[in-house]
């Protein structure tokens, strides 16, 4: 493979750190606050989850999220956050890329008629993806360094 200033591999751990950074973002600008307290944001979810076409989200939603608000807000808050830091410093990446891919698709079957996020949730899943095909835990990560999933 060819590239041009970086090898394929340090790109890769480009590409890697940078859907981390994406992943910090999501968790940095939410109001915790009002996940946390209010339950803003479970409560605009079962808005949109209420409203939806399939009934596979409107029941799942119900039977999954709908009980347990509290426990929801903090473990999808968390999750960006800990999904964020493991991509960044690549430490337990192939689990935290199968993780992000598989929020990134809840993400997007629930929003799936809000064609603002429907980008972002697309080409994350694609760079999660790529990234755990092409096993770009190699270069700049504790993987590497710890000498885990060689």
């Amino acid at each position: 493979m060819q590239t041009i200033w970086l090898s394929g591999a340090e790109w890769l751990a480009v590409l890697r750190i940078g859907l981390g950074l994406w992943w910090l973002e999501s968790w940095r600008h939410k109001d915790k606050k009002g996940w946390f307290e209010r339950g803003t944001g479970i409560a605009w979810a079962a808005g949109v989850a209420g409203k939806h076409r399939w009934g596979v989200v409107r029941t799942g939603f119900r039977r999954v999220v709908e009980p347990r608000p509290k426990a929801m807000a903090y473990l999808v808050v968390y999750a960006e956050l800990a999904l964020g830091l493991g991509l960044v410093t690549g430490f337990l990446t192939p689990v935290a890329l199968v993780a992000g891919l598989l929020l990134n698709l809840l993400y997007l079957v629930l929003m799936i008629h809000d064609w603002a996020e429907q980008g972002q949730n697309a080409m994350m899943a694609l760079i999660s993806l790529v990234a755990l095909f092409a096993m770009a835990w190699q270069t700049w990560s504790l993987d590497s360094a710890l000498g885990l999933f060689p």
